[in-house]
């Protein structure tokens, strides 16, 4: 996009449809949840959603941008619409940056609060990518803030709050991260929850059925319009040495629209489960995690079992993105470039895993989820906000 035209749809157009529908009085009961990529409300509002919703007491509106996806003059529609409905509404839920609403200047009366899709800090996002290639430039993003107006930033950890500041250009206004804990995890404390998700499982992947379930989770390479996965894990020989025990289950980033293809070879020791299971429920079942740079490992440190890590690519991938620790000490679990490495690990895993590691690694990022995450958030947005 053209920097007149950005110019002409940000400071123009998307403030003049804004503030048009702001001269009418807010609307004390009204929570918008705004969807920036999906079409669906995610499991980073889900819970959220459905405690707002039994408590009768608002109007919940949903709406689903989905940027990157093709139809310029559809998706500059579907933001006018929503910013006319944002113009009165007192309550409004983001999980992903958002520059049309962070662009806009909102009412004072509005509380904002970012649920950030991910938990932890891992790799570089927002304002940290500026210098890098995966990042926008610096002066852009100050002009169309991605975080702007925002209220609150629901946290995993007090500890991690530096990176966010960093991140969403909060230096001026730490007071807005709250440590409240991550509203979907709280699905992992839930003992009905991971029984279900053991019988999905079963159903779906019947093989499975009496082994141990590795899990494979890899982050996205390149941007998110044309994300692409990994398929540099030999699955043949791991099938080789570990199928007798195992069984490997595959989630890709929902970014990635091309899947690689398993091996015909190997149907009988892994599947896709990618949109077949939710991500919660691939972490719930599995008895070790598998990924690379993905924020997984933050979820899957509350279940205290084995993860390791292929970075065949760390180097480059440092490069294009960054991390906000150096990658070998925040890693809680062995680094591995070779499959053949990383499938001898597992064949050894019982006297290899390091569990204080996993906890101390817990305590530090994932410290505010116990559980109880989804009734703080909700406690904090609506105590004391003229309700």
């Amino acid at each position: 996009m053209g920097r007149i035209v950005k110019f002409l749809l940000f400071k123009i157009l998307f403030r003049f449809v804004y503030c048009w529908n702001a001269r009418k009085p807010i609307n004390k009961t009204k929570a918008l949840f705004v969807e920036v990529r999906g079409d669906v409300i995610s499991d980073n509002f889900r819970l959220l959603y459905q405690r707002i919703k039994k408590s009768g007491a608002y109007q919940i509106h949903t709406h689903y941008l989905k940027t990157g996806e093709p139809g310029k003059v559809t998706y500059i529609r579907r933001c006018c619409i929503m910013l006319k409905d944002l113009a009165d509404a007192k309550y409004v839920f983001l999980n992903d940056g958002c520059n049309v609403i962070g662009s806009v200047s909102m009412r004072r009366e509005t509380v904002l609060t970012q649920t950030w899709h991910a938990c932890g800090a891992f790799k570089k996002f927002g304002f940290s990518t500026a210098s890098l290639k995966y990042g926008s430039d610096a002066r852009d993003l100050k002009a169309y803030p991605y975080y702007g107006n925002t209220s609150y930033v629901t946290l995993s950890s007090p500890n991690i709050a530096w990176a966010y500041k960093e991140a969403m250009l909060l230096e001026n206004r730490p007071e807005c991260l709250k440590p409240t804990g991550v509203s979907r995890t709280d699905v992992f404390f839930k003992p009905r929850f991971i029984k279900a998700a053991k019988e999905r499982l079963r159903q779906c992947m019947p093989q499975a059925n009496g082994k141990k379930i590795i899990l494979y989770a890899p982050t996205f390479r390149g941007q998110s319009a044309d994300a692409s996965s990994p398929d540099k894990l030999d699955i043949e020989g791991m099938m080789e040495k570990l199928a007798a025990e195992y069984a490997l289950i595959i989630a890709h980033h929902p970014f990635v629209k091309q899947r690689p293809k398993l091996p015909e070879s190997c149907q009988d020791f892994a599947k896709d489960l990618t949109g077949v299971l939710s991500i919660e429920e691939m972490l719930s079942v599995s008895d070790i995690c598998i990924t690379d740079y993905s924020s997984v490992v933050f979820e899957y440190s509350l279940f205290e079992r084995p993860m390791l890590f292929f970075a065949y690519d760390l180097e480059e991938y440092f490069d294009w993105r960054g991390f906000y620790y150096d990658y070998y000490t925040l890693a809680p679990g062995p680094v591995f470039s070779e499959t053949k490495e990383l499938t001898d690990h597992i064949l050894h895993i019982d006297e290899r895993f390091d569990r204080e590691r996993v906890r101390k690694f817990r305590k530090e990022f994932m410290g505010s989820c116990d559980g109880h995450s989804t009734e703080r958030i909700f406690d904090m947005v609506f105590a004391g906000n003229g309700n």
